[in-house]
């Protein structure tokens, strides 16, 4: 009986050390994860564990943070889209014509009630003496977006982009 008794109590004495070892094993890594500036050097087990806990307290404290900024940055998105949609005081058609040394770049905004062929813009463009690049349109809500990027031509002989600007205006409107 008392060898029974004796391997019983090896046992348990076995387990409770494997579970030890176990335990210290999982508080290693659990220090690992934690960022250097909560110091895990020579701090006891206890400590080392608290400091995980304010830490794992800390990034929930963030996460929580960041959601109600994504979703504050959300609604305003979805309010500039309402207020943009509406157009208040600008009156469409748009006609921005941007020149950057031998480039050109034209956005026309216009609203889906407005025909015009987009051809005929490439066309007063070419005319104008600028070889198109990329040109593509896009619709979002009532809106069309065109946007042609182009080079000049010959910049030597005096480009005017007011010039285009004047013939896409006659074309749009």
């Amino acid at each position: 009986m008392k060898s029974t008794q004796a391997s019983s109590k090896l046992e348990r004495k076995t387990v409770e050390r494997n579970r030890r070892i176990h335990m210290k094993s999982l508080c290693f890594k659990l220090a690992a994860l934690i960022p250097n500036r909560y110091s895990r050097d020579a701090l006891p087990q206890q400590d080392q564990l608290e400091q995980a806990a304010v830490y794992i307290k800390n990034l929930r404290e963030r996460i929580e943070e960041l959601k109600e900024r994504k979703l504050a940055l959300s609604i305003e998105g979805i309010n500039e889209n309402i207020s943009g949609g509406m157009m208040i005081g600008l009156s469409l058609p748009v006609i921005e014509v941007r020149e950057v040394g031998s480039s050109l770049e034209v956005v026309l905004i216009s609203g889906l009630h407005k025909k015009f062929m987009f051809c005929d813009v490439i066309s007063v463009l070419e005319e104008e003496g600028v070889d198109i690049v990329n040109a593509n349109f896009s619709n979002v809500g009532d809106k069309i977006f065109h946007i042609i990027h182009s080079q000049v031509r010959n910049s030597r002989v005096g480009f005017e982009s007011a010039n285009v600007y004047e013939r896409l205006k006659e074309l749009v409107c």
